[in-house]
């Protein structure tokens, strides 16, 4: 039998309060198989470390069982401590006894029971516990980048300025992302395009970044250090490495259509770039408006075209490559306003969502940064501002905070106001969430400079009456309804992920909350990985956040990447499935169960007497393996297990439990 330690923790008052953990460490000291049982008080510190090293090494444990907080927390550092002392680290094992008994339990007679049970059962595990050993497994220093906002530009250039190899992944023709179609940003009001230019140039021109926009990724397989992706690459129908990006196509094309970009705000040519800072600096034929492809005629940009670079015959075509790791910054979109039927479904055009607004605010927008309603193109002389349109909102399935809206509410209110002086701008809000630096002086600086009326309040509809929009709500702070006639009305909608996240979710392998966002592994300890190796996340791809946060966490992300490239090799968690050739029949029930397509059939030969014979079994791809069990469960011959966690040592934790 196996000389095991027990070290149960105070945890402070966290487990202490409630768990009698003198009397859980005095039993177990006569439980078979513990050869030293001992409580501290706080065990994750050095002292506590110190002291499991020392009784290791002292009393030769060949095992030893944790009784603490979540093995998510301190797994590791017991598991530092005991291979430091010269155990296995594998065969350290941790009890929950904080919340899995201590926190939800009152009684602290019935508490200590259930902790001592829980003990006990984990002690039984260790006894069928084994040495296991991590594998090296090559590594690719090459990292992919999804998305094209400030959050992806930031990550690329961090790790192509530590010398790695990035290719940058943009569906859209150019990069910049939604901060690209921003006029100023709070709380400086710095102008975004000044801020975002030098970084779209970095990266156009850095010679580390490979740039794919109008692209796509649609399959990826391998695993963390040995990813292979494929990346859609659509057609732009023009030639970019012959394209000298003199524009006379956008300016000769007879064709105009509304602009993406403009979010219904703006025109552009069937032929054109978006923006006069984009990167690349290409045009795009939309296939969509084109004349060409319509009706076989025009070719008005072939004819002026001083370099010959339009190709209509274009395909969209695969590329393939093989990567290290992954970064997701896909970003945001704003909630359709049509989806708002309290404040017109969209059918009012001078009812607009904050993108609008920033749009017809910007010096490179549709009315060069005049504020103008879309209806008449003239200048309102009131204006309402509606936060928490669709977001915090039970009804709208979307009860979370969308964060930014309550700061670029109140620039928006600002801009106008510095444009209008006479003009009034109007609030409704819930309550004002600004936080940030300099975030809450300049929501005052709104209200008390600038004089835009705050009102504490939903709005319970939006609607036209003699060429004006009607706005009825409710101040909360006076219980008086309220009726405002408005020229323009702008919606704080709330912000939701790209419309593709889920599927490039199903595509990474990577999961997504209830709203589609990416889920992190850990939202404190972390809170840049996902929960399958060698996928980072970055910006708001992951929750609403806005650009300072936003770059701080791809900052964070790029770390990552560049802390697991600065190694010669990656090393495998040994805690992964295995498989018992001896038992296995090779009928592979296991293979379109797991979730990480670890599973593939192979042919072993095996020696009958004097014969040998080829059969087939089901293989384990040690890199792929994400340690689930789910093939444990359903091998029908009992010959999947799980390192770590085998049935045998199930099983004997929970004859333990119903002792």
């Amino acid at each position: 039998m196996k000389k095991i330690g027990v070290f149960v923790c105070w945890c402070g008052l966290n487990i202490s309060s409630t768990v009698d953990v003198g009397k859980a460490s005095e039993e177990l000291k006569n439980y078979p198989g513990v050869f030293y049982a001992d409580d501290y008080k706080y065990l994750c510190s050095d002292p506590g470390q110190e002291l499991i090293k020392k009784t290791i090494i002292d009393n030769k444990l060949e095992g030893i069982v944790v009784a603490a907080c979540s093995p998510n927390m301190h797994e590791s550092t017991f598991r530092a401590a005991a291979e430091a002392a010269g155990l296995n680290p594998y065969r350290v094992e941790i009890t929950n006894i904080r919340e899995q008994t201590s926190w939800v339990h009152s009684n602290k007679e019935d508490a200590t029971i259930k902790a001592i049970q829980l003990i006990k059962a984990t002690v039984e595990k260790v006894k069928k516990s084994e040495d296991l050993f991590p594998q090296q497994i090559p590594l690719t220093k090459k990292v992919l980048v999804i998305g094209g906002g400030i959050s992806g530009m930031t990550v690329a250039l961090e790790v192509a300025e530590a010398g790695y190899p990035v290719i940058l992944v943009e569906k859209e023709p150019q990069i910049g992302g939604n901060m690209a179609k921003l006029s100023e940003t709070f709380p400086t009001l710095d102008c975004a395009s000044c801020i975002l230019t030098p970084k779209t140039a970095e990266v156009g021109r850095h010679s580390n970044i490979t740039l794919m926009t109008n692209s796509e990724v649609v399959e990826s397989s391998g695993y963390f250090g040995n990813f292979t992706v494929k990346i859609k690459r659509k057609p732009t129908f023009v030639d970019w490495e012959k394209c000298i990006g003199c524009m006379l196509c956008q300016e000769k094309c007879p064709k105009k259509t509304n602009s993406d970009f403009e979010h219904g705000m703006g025109k552009r040519k069937a032929i054109s770039v978006a923006f006069p800072q984009a990167i690349p600096y290409r045009p795009i034929i939309n296939e969509k408006e084109c004349i060409y492809f319509k009706t076989g005629k025009c070719k008005m940009c072939v004819k002026v075209c001083p370099v010959d670079c339009i190709e209509f015959e274009q395909l969209e075509n695969i590329v393939e490559e093989n990567i290290g790791a992954i970064v997701v910054a896909s970003g945001y979109e704003l909630l359709p306003k049509e989806k708002l039927s309290e404040y017109g479904q969209g059918k009012y055009a001078d009812v607009i969502d904050g993108m609008q607004f920033e749009r017809i605010a910007s010096a490179s927008g549709p009315t060069e940064g005049v504020i103008r309603r879309p209806s008449d193109g003239k200048i309102p002389q009131s204006i309402v501002f509606i936060q928490c349109a669709g977001s915090r909102d039970n009804q709208k399935d979307r009860p979370y905070c969308s964060k930014i809206c309550c700061m670029y509410t109140a620039k928006h209110a600002m801009l106008y106001k510095h444009q209008v002086h006479d003009g009034t701008a109007t609030v409704f809000y819930m309550d004002i969430r600004a936080g940030g630096k300099g975030y809450e002086e300049f929501v005052q600086r709104a209200i008390e400079d600038d004089h835009v009326l705050y009102l504490r309040g939903r709005v319970a509809r939006v609607y036209e009456e003699d060429g004006k929009l009607v706005v009825l709500g409710v101040d909360t702070l006076s219980s008086e309804q309220v009726r405002i006639e408005a020229d323009l009305v702008v919606l704080a909608t709330a912000v939701i992920p790209s419309e593709k996240a889920k599927v490039l979710g199903q595509t990474l392998k990577v999961g997504t909350d209830a709203y589609g966002f990416f889920n992190e592994a850990h939202p404190k300890l972390r809170p840049v990985e996902s929960m399958t190796k060698g996928v980072f996340l970055a910006g708001c791809a992951q929750a609403p956040r806005d650009i300072p946060e936003t770059v701080s966490q791809a900052t964070g992300a790029a770390a990552k990447v560049i802390t697991m490239f600065s190694k010669n090799h990656l090393v495998s968690d040994p805690q992964v499935a295995k498989v018992n050739e001896k038992i296995c029949v090779g009928c592979l029930q296991c293979e379109p169960i797991c979730p990480y397509k670890a599973i593939e059939p192979e042919t072993i030969e095996v020696r009958i007497g004097h014969t040998v014979e080829k059969r087939q079994v089901a293989t384990i791809n040690k890199g792929l393996c994400q340690g689930c069990g789910a093939c444990s469960v359903a091998c029908r011959s009992g010959a999947m297990n799980l390192s770590g966690f085998s049935n045998e040592q199930i099983l004997e934790e929970l004859k333990a439990l119903c002792l």
